[in-house]
């Protein structure tokens, strides 16, 4: 079975090709894997969300993802031995599902589509990350965060005023996602209230994305370029 990329084009789904296993549970703000303790899986997101990060040599970390449901992580286990650097502390209680190197290889024995499958999904998510690099070096920080926000509410869920609602995430969360401080955040993300682009409360953000991709009409983010971050 294939999904479609913005209407264009299809890919191989690796969740019809994974086969099915018990599922993990985490609670919110427990850690996963680290590297003291590298992930033995490849794992995918039944209900929740994880924030996977990676540390850097000044001894910070750097947010690269923040898995949704259906979504996969936990890679560097299909690698095996090397440099560990990547967390992944769940945001939410979570449900998991994971696979070992090995399940995957014999899956993949089985029904190569898998293989093709995740090479398809690993490609997908290195674009995506070279979208971010891309908009930390090229774009000002209000921008950022605009495109953060696009691509965040795209594992959203549409609301009566034609928002897309996504579970709140802290401010601190936001802001190692963007790659700055939480209260130079905080300030955008109150302008952009004020704005009437986003609404928020502890609980949930709700995204109006055309108002803001309509913000971002500008040489330094075209619509292009927006449609890609938003993944």
């Amino acid at each position: 079975m294939g999904r479609t990329i913005n209407g264009v084009g299809k890919y191989e789904d690796p969740l019809t090709h994974l086969p099915h296993k018990s599922v993990q549970e985490f609670a919110r703000g427990q850690m996963i894997y680290s590297p003291a303790n590298p992930s033995t899986s490849l794992y995918l997101v039944i209900l929740g969300r994880v924030k996977v990060s990676t540390a850097e040599r000044d001894g910070s970390d750097t947010v690269a993802r923040i898995v949704c449901k259906e979504g996969l992580f936990g890679e560097s286990a299909l690698i095996g031995a090397g440099e560990h650097t990547e967390t992944a502390v769940a945001l939410d209680n979570v449900t998991l599902m994971g696979w070992t190197r090995h399940e995957i290889e014999t899956q993949i024995e089985r029904d190569p589509r898998l293989g093709v499958a995740l090479s398809q999904y690993l490609v997908r998510e290195c674009l995506q990350l070279q979208d971010r690099m891309e908009s930390m070096v090229v774009h000002r920080t209000p921008e950022r965060v605009m495109l953060a926000l696009i691509q965040l509410a795209s594992n959203g869920t549409l609301v009566a005023d034609g928002a897309t609602r996504v579970a709140s995430l802290t401010h601190q969360t936001i802001a190692e996602y963007v790659g700055t401080s939480r209260e130079i955040v905080t300030f955008q993300l109150n302008r952009l209230r004020k704005l009437g682009m986003i609404k928020y409360s502890r609980k949930y953000m709700d995204i109006d994305v055309q108002r803001l991709r309509d913000a971002l009409h500008t040489p330094l983010a075209s619509p292009q370029h927006v449609q890609r971050m938003a993944g």
